[in-house]
């Protein structure tokens, strides 16, 4: 994965995403994400953020359940989430890595990418990337995305 392709208007809403994720309720045994989907003209479509709207409700999860599921304006959005999408989860059906992949999304920007706290070898990046969708990751703001999950106090580095 390379950042080339990262433009300022990425490095923008990834400051937004940020953001957002300092909404989340602190849980010991989950991580605290923001997300934002932005249409091909700049604009704001959807954002969410983890235990949104429930305990169990993931950043990209929440973001996209705002949308209809054949929102024309996914196949052309970004979507910007403060740490890699999920490849495996307990809470629910599907992963945010099926969420993002169901919705039609082509581009995904990211912060960093999921530690191995939680899940041994998140391979949210891997299967996008395989899938066509362009992943691109914003190195320097990485560090002010782990910040926001210092609740965490291990394993973070």
């Amino acid at each position: 994965m390379s950042n080339d392709g990262v433009t300022a208007a990425d490095h923008a809403w990834m400051l937004k995403a940020i953001e957002l994720s300092r909404k989340c309720p602190p849980a010991e045994g989950a991580f605290s994400v923001g997300a934002i989907i932005v249409g091909e003209d700049g604009t704001e479509i959807s954002h969410g953020y983890s235990r949104e709207t429930d305990l169990h409700v993931h950043a990209e999860e929440s973001a996209l359940a705002k949308l209809p599921a054949d929102d024309p304006r996914l196949p052309g959005a970004t979507l910007y989430s403060t740490l890699e999408p999920c490849s495996q989860r307990r809470s629910r059906p599907l992963t945010c890595t099926q969420h993002v992949l169901k919705s039609g999304i082509r581009r995904v920007v990211i912060a960093w990418k999921e530690p191995a706290l939680f899940v041994a070898d998140c391979v949210g990046v891997e299967t996008l990337k395989s899938q066509g969708v362009t992943v691109l990751e914003v190195p320097e703001l990485s560090e002010q995305a782990r910040a926001v999950n210092s609740h965490l106090s291990i394993g973070l580095e």
